[in-house]
C-alpha cells in the first residue's frame, strides 16, 4: 500500500510539473478563490479549510501535509486565525519553500488596516484575538490587499509570468470596485440599521456596509449564549426594534431561535466564506449572497 501511495504521489508531482502550474495551498476557500483569479491558468489551488467550516478549528490530516510538501506557495489569513492548526501542518510538511520568511510564504493580512486590536490581553474577556479581528476578508476592499499579497508571492516564485499576474490583479481590482459600488447602493437605504450577531466576526462587513451591531448572542467571544444573555438580547431586540440576527453556517441557531420566537426577529445564516453554501462558489458570491439575504430581511 505504501508503495502504491508513493507511486501515485510521484505521478501527481510529475503531472503538475509537466503542466507548468504553480501549486498553491491556502488555508481558506476565500484565499483559494482570490488566488485562482490572480493566478489564472498558471496555477492550481487547494484549500485546507472548507467554506462551511469554522476556520479557527480544523482537524489536521495527513493529506494536508502531503499537499503542503508539494506546494510552491502557501497563503494564510494570518494573525492568529489558524494558529491552532496551520503552524503544525506547515512544519510537518518539511517544505523549505513555503516556511515563514521564505519566498513561497504569503501572509494575506500584510497591509490590512486591522480593527479591534486590543490594548491589553485579558482571557477573562473570552476568545480575544491578540493582533486584532482576523475576519478582514469580509470587507471587499481588503480583498484587494489579499490579492496584491498573493500576486507578489506568485511573482517571487514565478517571475517570468509577472506581467500576467499583474494583468489579472488589475482585472480583479476593477471587479471589486464595480461589485462594491453595486452592493453599497443596495445597502444604502439601510445604513445605520441595528442588528445582532452571533459571534464577533462581522466587524469589517459591518463597517463597509453601514450596519450597527449592537450586541452578540455570545456574552463574550467564544462563550456559548447564557440564559441571562438571551434575556438581555430579547430586551434589546424589542427596545431597538431589531429585525435581524446574523450568524454563520458553523454555529448552532438554537439560541437565536429562542430570541426569534420571543420577538419575531429573523435569524439569517450568512456566508463567511466561499463554499459556505452551494450557490456561493467564489469570493464575490459571498457578498452577493449576504447582501441579498439582508436586503430581503430588512425591507
Amino acid at each position: 500500500m505504501k508503495n502504491i501511495i508513493s507511486i501515485f504521489t510521484s505521478l501527481l508531482i510529475i503531472s503538475n510539473l509537466q503542466a507548468g502550474t504553480i501549486k498553491i495551498v491556502t488555508t481558506t476557500m476565500d484565499l483559494r478563490s482570490i488566488a485562482e483569479m490572480v493566478g489564472g491558468n498558471k496555477v492550481s489551488v487547494q484549500s485546507i479549510a472548507t467554506g462551511y467550516q469554522n476556520p479557527h478549528f480544523v482537524d489536521p490530516k495527513p493529506s494536508y501535509i502531503i499537499s503542503l510538501s508539494n506546494a510552491d506557495l502557501f497563503v494564510t489569513v494570518g494573525l492568529d486565525l489558524e494558529t491552532g492548526w496551520s503552524p503544525q501542518l506547515l512544519s510537518s510538511s518539511r517544505n523549505a519553500k513555503i516556511q515563514k520568511g521564505s519566498p513561497g510564504y504569503v501572509d494575506a493580512s500584510e497591509g490590512v488596516g486591522l480593527l479591534q486590536v486590543p490594548s491589553s490581553l485579558n482571557r477573562g474577556e473570552g476568545d480575544i484575538h491578540i493582533y486584532g479581528n482576523p475576519h478582514y476578508w469580509l470587507d471587499p476592499l481588503n480583498g484587494k490587499v489579499i490579492a496584491r499579497n498573493i500576486a507578489e508571492g506568485l511573482e517571487r516564485v514565478d517571475p517570468a509570468n509577472k506581467a500576467y499576474y499583474e494583468a489579472n490583479l488589475s482585472a480583479f481590482f476593477g471587479k471589486v470596485d464595480a461589485k462594491l459600488k453595486e452592493l453599497e447602493a443596495k445597502m444604502a437605504p439601510y445604513k445605520g440599521t441595528k442588528i445582532i450577531a452571533y459571534h464577533n466576526e462581522w466587524v469589517y462587513f459591518e463597517r463597509r456596509f453601514g450596519l450597527v451591531i449592537v450586541d452578540f448572542m455570545e456574552p463574550k467571544p467564544g462563550i456559548p449564549p447564557s440564559p441571562s444573555q438571551l434575556v438581555k438580547v430579547i430586551r434589546e431586540v424589542k427596545a431597538d426594534k431589531i429585525k435581524v440576527i446574523i450568524s454563520s453556517p458553523y454555529f448552532t441557531t438554537s439560541s437565536s431561535e429562542v430570541v426569534s420566537k420571543e420577538t419575531g426577529v429573523k435569524v439569517l445564516s450568512l456566508a463567511t466564506s466561499a463554499g459556505a453554501f452551494p450557490t456561493v462558489k467564489n469570493y464575490f458570491d459571498v457578498f452577493d449572497y449576504d447582501i441579498e439575504q439582508l436586503v430581503n430581511a430588512l425591507k
